[in-house]
């Protein structure tokens, strides 16, 4: 048994498109792995907060010198974390917002890639001082955008300002392989936006298959040696 790590992201309910993205790709994958672990975190209707003064001074603190009301400060980041740890995968169904993440989903990040926690800092590395402490995860992002042509040579790649934060954030989630689907035209609302929703729902039994073929004997290895 594997754990995957849902984390839906859109400030939308029912006409969310990551969401029913997310929710394919859980049932496409509960299909061929019924006993695997799915964690729901719903930040895009229950965002985490922003980081405080406190919130710093807490987690720079050492922990065995962090007074109770620092640990509660620190109480939902630890959990964030925690829930990451346990994760094989992460799932992030986060659509595009101005050109970026959304705010919920800078918070979560700021929140999880915290020092001693998911990394660590040493000026005797020189330039570069941080290191991950997770590591073997692969990250699924299902994505949706209001333009398009954000892709590598795209006509608004130099706009795309998610995929590549979510990147460069990725390596202090131990993220090892990274994959993405997303879904363009949507505020066209014509021919293209609804063939690329009928791409995208089409791509996504595909790299569940994918990924179940290149690593569920590693995974099912792993949990039964």
């Amino acid at each position: 048994m594997i754990t995957i790590l849902c984390i839906d992201v859109s400030a939308r309910k029912e006409r969310s498109l990551t969401r029913e993205l997310s929710r394919r790709f859980i049932d496409e994958w509960l299909k061929q792995r019924p006993s695997d672990e799915i964690v729901q975190r719903d930040i895009g209707l229950n965002p985490p907060p922003a980081v405080s003064e406190e919130w710093i001074a807490a987690a720079f603190t050492p922990e065995e010198e962090r007074t109770k009301a620092q640990q509660a400060t620190l109480q939902l980041s630890d959990t964030l974390i925690d829930e990451v740890e346990a994760a094989d995968i992460i799932l992030l169904g986060v659509p595009m917002y101005n050109y970026g993440m959304p705010a919920a989903l800078k918070a979560w990040i700021d929140q999880v890639v915290r020092v001693n926690k998911t990394f660590t800092f040493d000026l005797a590395r020189g330039d570069e001082p941080l290191e991950p402490i997770l590591t073997g995860k692969h990250l699924v992002v299902l994505s949706s955008r209001g333009e398009f042509g954000f892709e590598p040579g795209g006509v608004r790649e130099h706009s795309n300002h998610l995929d590549p934060h979510i990147r460069t954030c990725s390596k202090y989630l131990g993220i090892v392989e990274d994959h993405l689907i997303a879904i363009e035209y949507q505020e066209f609302r014509d021919e293209r936006h609804a063939q690329s929703v009928k791409n995208a729902h089409r791509a996504v039994p595909k790299l569940v298959d994918h990924l179940i073929e290149q690593n569920g004997a590693r995974w099912d290895h792993r949990v039964h040696r």
